[in-house]
């Protein structure tokens, strides 16, 4: 009995650590990665104002082939929206709309992924001589709870991944063309 105790007792020490150190956590949860692409920015944008042709590099899509991408009528810029459905805890369903585009430089677009929130996101290109400079963000709220804090940092080190791998799919596609 007194070894059941000390158990319960260390685990309830520990949840209220955890909680503690959440809430000195950062509420909102900005990633931002960046690559260099031999190209000029007029060969790289329409990878990503077009959300059809994000379908080619996108590090998330690559997971499940078989999720369901829908578009509406606008093929590209403010105004254009992807909605896709998976079953794969990678991919899983959402939705993202153009914003703000800016032609060959940036644009922004906000997410829905439903029940596990919104944030917003962009890709910025900045010409460095015959190159550029190519920088995909997020930013999202997690919430004022200690455990959506906690997550936030979990988030924040797999969202990082997915950027380095999609910029480095976008990368070689654009390279290859």
């Amino acid at each position: 009995m007194r070894l059941l105790k000390r158990i319960l007792g260390f685990i309830l020490l520990l949840v209220v650590v955890l909680a503690i150190v959440g809430m000195f956590l950062p509420r909102e949860v900005s990633v931002a990665r960046s690559i260099e692409i031999n190209a000029t920015p007029d060969n790289i944008f329409p990878h990503f104002n077009n959300l059809e042709n994000t379908i080619a590099w996108s590090p998330w899509l690559h997971h499940d082939p078989d999720t369901k991408n829908t578009f509406n009528d606008i093929p590209e810029g403010v105004g254009a929206v992807m909605e896709w459905a998976s079953d794969h805890k990678q991919v899983g369903s959402g939705r993202m709309q153009i914003t703000e585009s800016t032609l060959n430089e940036s644009i922004a677009v906000d997410l829905d992924f439903g029940d596990m929130g919104s944030a917003t996101a962009g890709w910025h290109l900045e010409p460095v001589g015959d190159k550029t400079n190519a920088t995909w963000s997020m930013t999202t709220d997690m919430g004022a709870g200690p455990v959506g804090r906690l997550f936030g940092v979990m988030m924040k080190k797999w969202i990082a991944a997915d950027y380095d791998l999609g910029l480095q799919n976008l990368k070689q596609l654009v390279e290859s063309e």
